[in-house]
C-alpha cells in the first residue's frame, strides 16, 4: 500500500498548520518538537516566525541535541546562546535533550549500527513533530526527515556514532555507504521507540547545497517548491528527491542533484526502505 504524501506549492506558515490537519494525525501526550536550530551564520536555515504557527497549533516542545562538530552549537552552553540569539527561545520552550546524559536505543536488525544514542530527555515526550528544512547536505547529499530522525535526535557522541558508523573515532574517515546505511539504523530506532506516533513536515525553501549546520553555506541554487507532510519519512523524503528531479526547467537543479548524486544521498533512503518503517512508494497529492 502507497503512503500518503500531501503537496502544496504555497510556502507560508499558515500553510504548514493547514498540511498538517490534512493528515487527520493525533499526537498524543507531550510532544517533541524536532527543528533544524541553525548554525550562526548561516543564512538559509527557516526561522521561527515561519514555525511559530504550528509549533502553537500542536502546543510542543522544541528539542535540538548538541553537535558532535567544532561551532556554536557543540555544548549546551553555546548551544543555548544560539537558541536564545536565533529566537527559539523567545517564542518555545526549549530543551536541549542531551543537556545532561544520552539513553541507548537497540537496534536489532541494524544494517550497520545495533544501537543508537539519543538524548535522555528523549523519555520527556510521548511523540513527536519533525520539522524538516530540505535542502543540500556536505555529507548525506541531502537532509529531510531521516537526518532529522538520526543525526538530530542523537546526542553529541551518538552523532560521532552514527557518522563514523559504529566508531565514533572514525567520525570523519568511516566508509561512506556505511555511514548512511547507519543513518537509516538510526533513524528506525527512533520511529520505534515513539511507536510511529510521529509526524513529518519538509519544506523545500531556502533550497542550498549546503546543510543548516554550514556557518558558511551557498545561497540557495534552487527555486522554491513546496511543503510536504506525510506520516512516513521514507515516502517524504523520495517525495522530495522526486520533486528535484521533476524541476528540469530549474537552472539550479544540475547543480543541487550533482550534491545529492556525488555523496550517493538515496542510498540513505534504500537503506530504510529496506528495514521496512516506511516504503519508497507513494501517492502524492496536491493540493493548492
Amino acid at each position: 500500500m502507497k503512503s500518503k504524501v500531501y503537496f502544496t506549492r504555497t510556502i507560508s506558515p499558515e500553510k504548514v498548520v493547514e498540511m498538517y490537519h490534512l493528515l487527520n494525525a493525533k499526537l498524543p501526550g507531550k510532544v517533541a518538537i524536532k527543528l533544524h536550530s541553525g548554525e550562526p551564520g548561516n543564512q538559509n536555515f527557516l526561522k521561527p516566525d515561519f514555525f511559530k504557527p504550528i509549533i502553537d497549533e500542536v502546543k510542543g516542545t522544541v528539542v535540538e541535541c548538541n553537535t558532535a562538530y567544532d561551532g556554536e552549537r557543540n555544548t549546551t552552553t553555546k548551544h543555548l546562546v544560539t537558541l536564545k540569539k536565533h529566537g527559539w527561545t523567545d517564542y518555545f520552550d526549549v530543551d536541549l535533550m542531551d543537556e545532561t546524559d544520552e539513553i541507548e536505543l537497540a537496534i536489532p536488525n541494524g544494517k550497520v549500527i545495533k544501537k543508537n544514542f539519543v538524548g535522555e530527555h528523549i523519555n520527556r515526550y510521548d511523540s513527536m513533530l519533525v520539522l524538516s528544512h530540505f535542502k543540500g547536505h556536505p555529507m548525506g547529499g541531502y537532509g529531510g526527515a531521516l537526518k532529522q530522525l538520526s543525526i538530530g535526535v542523537a546526542s553529541s557522541h551518538g552523532k560521532a556514532y552514527i557518522h563514523g558508523a559504529g566508531n565514533e573515532e572514525e567520525i570523519r574517515s568511516s566508509d561512506h555507504d556505511s555511514f548512511l546505511e547507519a543513518m537509516a539504523d538510526a533513524a528506525s530506532s527512533v520511529v520505534e521507540y515513539f511507536k510511529g506516533n510521529i509526524v513529518y513536515i519538509n519544506v523545500m525553501k531556502n533550497m542550498s547545497v549546503d546543510c543548516d549546520c554550514c556557518a558558511v553555506a551557498e545561497d540557495p541554487c534552487i527555486k522554491d517548491i513546496g511543503i510536504l507532510v506525510s506520516l512516513d519519512p521514507i515516502a517524504i523524503d523520495q517525495a522530495c528527491i522526486d520533486l528535484v528531479y521533476a524541476a528540469k526547467d530549474d537552472p539550479g537543479q544540475a547543480h543541487f542533484l550533482e550534491r545529492v548524486e556525488s555523496r550517493n544521498g538515496i542510498h540513505t533512503i534504500e537503506a530504510a526502505a529496506e528495514l521496512g518503517f516506511g516504503s519508497r512508494e507513494y501517492e502524492l497529492i496536491e493540493v493548492e
